[in-house]
């Protein structure tokens, strides 16, 4: 079924939207929620939150791009429930390295920073992101947004994983240039 009709299904409540979606997206949004949470169970229920999400956001939401809207309701799924667990026990793991690398340049909203500096935030980093060669792009999203772990992005761009943490590592300096270029650091 292609994505316009699931989500037509979803605007007319038609409960085939969850079972397209599930049969289409299914083990797409199962790697991004076990990526972050390394718990087959967890992810499985991120990804059945993802559909009930989708159940209750449309209408009024179209999405654009079915595949990316799935891919964020599932990584903002999976990191709530890794913040929920690891509050209670501070521990290692991917996610937290993931965000100890991109501590050197992003800071953590106070509590008085407003939704909207949130927002001019995520647009300034993701309008840095489109200005990367292809690559190193891709590099940054897989290690950022799908929390890829750095020998997995280093197989499957044929590099090695030296070279793929000394890209990400110049990324970020080039991000922490441009969040200070435009006033976020």
């Amino acid at each position: 079924m292609t994505d316009d009709k699931i989500i037509e299904c979803y605007w007319r409540r038609e409960e085939c939207a969850i079972r397209e979606s599930d049969a289409k997206y299914g083990r797409y949004c199962l790697a991004i929620a076990d990526n972050i949470l390394y718990n087959r169970e967890d992810s499985e229920e991120c990804v059945n939150d993802t559909w009930l999400r989708a159940w209750h956001a449309m209408p009024p939401v179209r999405p654009a791009k079915l595949k990316l809207y799935f891919a964020k309701i599932t990584r903002n799924l999976a990191l709530s429930r890794y913040a929920a667990r690891t509050a209670r026990k501070r521990g290692g793991g991917e996610v937290a390295l993931i965000l100890d690398e991109l501590s050197e340049v992003l800071r953590e909203p106070d509590e008085v920073e407003s939704q909207y500096m949130a927002k001019e935030l995520a647009a300034a980093v993701n309008s840095f992101v489109h200005t990367l060669p292809e690559r190193e792009c891709n590099v940054f999203v897989r290690r950022y947004f799908y929390s890829e772990e750095i020998p997995e992005i280093a197989e499957r761009y044929g590099i090695s994983a030296r070279n793929v943490t000394v890209m990400l590592s110049r990324t970020r300096g080039k991000l922490k240039q441009y969040l200070e270029k435009e006033g976020f650091v």
